[in-house]
């Protein structure tokens, strides 16, 4: 594969492992738009660069992240909320070296955490001592209680949506609950399926419109979109990583692509008074 080879020949060389890991928050207020495929690929494509990630399958309730990769781990959240399993036991290596915390499926139990174990879950956090530069969690869709919860423990999200009036009306409420409640106010936006550049940055400018009409002063970064492509399908299909099956595609180079962006930039660290996954680094 020569073109992944070229990326990892070009990558700077790793950070540090004791820098503070960087958190970032893949989310959606509508189910569909293709978070657990945008936050799989970008991990991939970010170990090409060199980057030690580690994937948080957020979705305690229908995670997915595993199925799109072909793995069957024995263990998940579910056996570490349950206090039968640490993280580290759960942990499951993925493709390119990336490590995943898999979700768990079909336990109602977990639709809903409480207090208690979001603490607990934070704590369990410090205490998996990996030496990471990068955490990516895919949160389920919605604006329930565990999205809330995962997105504020993040230290940068990535509002992922598309062209469809449901997904802009829906990416919207999930930004207002986070930006008034919870005094959220810098977010990443990334339009899939969209046509064209000039479509997915129309949908931006039409969320960005809402945003300020209702919301006040927010900071929202537009990263691009992600094309439709067939390939993405077939990879599905058969389990595996667009990006590693065809990493020329068109639809894998914008991953990669996204990847060396996320990669050069790093904004401040959020103060929006809520508790972060490795907070007591900071």
């Amino acid at each position: 594969m020569p073109q992944v080879e070229a990326l990892r020949q070009a990558a700077p060389r790793p950070r540090a492992g004791g820098n503070q890991p960087r958190v970032i928050c893949v989310t959606s207020g509508k189910g569909g738009v293709g978070k657990s495929n945008l936050t799989t690929n970008l991990a991939y494509a970010l170990a090409i660069l060199g980057r030690k990630v580690l994937i948080l399958d957020a979705d305690l309730n229908l995670a997915n992240v595993d199925v799109l990769l072909g793995m069957t781990p024995k263990y998940n959240l579910h056996h570490v909320f349950t206090g039968e399993k640490s993280l580290a036991e759960v942990m499951i290596n993925g493709p390119g070296g990336i490590r995943i915390l898999p979700g768990s499926s079909g336990i109602m139990e977990l639709a809903s955490l409480s207090e208690t174990q979001k603490l607990y879950f934070l704590s369990e956090m410090e205490e998996l001592n990996q030496d990471l530069d990068l955490m990516l969690i895919d949160t389920a869709a919605g604006i329930n209680e565990n999205v809330v919860y995962f997105n504020l423990a993040a230290q940068e999200r990535i509002v992922l949506l598309t062209p469809e009036p449901t997904s802009l009306t829906d990416a919207y409420a999930l930004i207002k609950v986070l930006a008034t409640r919870h005094g959220v106010k810098r977010f990443s936006i990334l339009v899939n399926l969209a046509q064209s550049e000039r479509e997915a940055l129309a949908v931006f400018k039409q969320l960005s419109l809402v945003c300020d009409q209702f919301l006040g002063s927010l900071s929202l970064d537009f990263l691009g979109h992600i094309p439709y492509d067939r390939k993405l399908i077939q990879a599905v299909r058969g389990q595996r990583l667009v990006t590693t099956l065809f990493p020329e595609a068109a639809v894998s180079q914008t991953f990669f692509r996204l990847a060396r962006h996320l990669d050069a930039t790093r904004p401040a660290p959020a103060s929006d008074g809520n508790i972060k996954f490795f907070w007591p680094q900071f």
